[in-house]
């Protein structure tokens, strides 16, 4: 994986092999912060990323200026490879990892975000329910986006705070706002 954008672009983000995360393709990324490079001013954002993965969606925001990153991931040599990338490439001022369980994270969340981004494994238990989970919280800006990455066969079209989906493949983001 590559970082997109910023300070960064161009330097690689390689999990060891039998990572147990589904990494958000460069394609899709690259599409997803083209959307929101044309809606934000990424300079001094406070960014909230839930199921952290590799990793790569929280750097490709401090990259680009996000001040303030938190990285939300459960499993620990998850948690652990992404500070060990967070530091090498000097983001350790900016991007904070949290080993947490999201749904407790959510609980006693006490951060507001102007994005909140969440990147679920695709077979999560609750996944339709997440938007209502982290949109009854009050952790969003005014204004702020709630993004949700999931496969195409959840639609949120319905759903009252829904503004839009963005499709890149067979990765699909829901936009949600309150």
């Amino acid at each position: 994986m590559r970082i997109i954008g910023g300070r960064l672009k161009g330097r690689n983000i390689t999990p060891p092999a039998g990572y147990s995360a589904r990494p958000t393709t460069d394609f899709a990324r690259e599409g997803l912060f083209n959307v929101l490079d044309n809606e934000y001013e990424f300079e001094g954002l406070a960014v909230l990323d839930l199921f952290g993965g590799t990793g790569a969606i929280s750097i490709e925001f401090a990259s680009r200026g996000a001040s303030e990153v938190y990285c939300v991931e459960m499993a620990p040599a998850n948690a652990t490879f992404i500070r060990s990338q967070v530091k090498a490439l000097g983001l350790d001022r900016c991007i904070k990892v949290v080993r947490h369980n999201v749904f407790d994270f959510l609980d006693i969340c006490t951060v507001k975000a102007d994005i909140v981004f969440a990147d679920p494994p695709y077979a999560l238990e609750g996944l339709a329910g997440l938007p209502d989970a982290v949109l009854a919280r009050d952790i969003l800006h005014p204004g702020g986006y709630f993004i949700l990455e999931h496969p195409d066969t959840y639609s949120f079209t319905g759903h009252p705070h829904f503004v839009k989906e963005k499709k890149y493949g067979n990765v699909h983001f829901s936009f949600f706002s309150r």
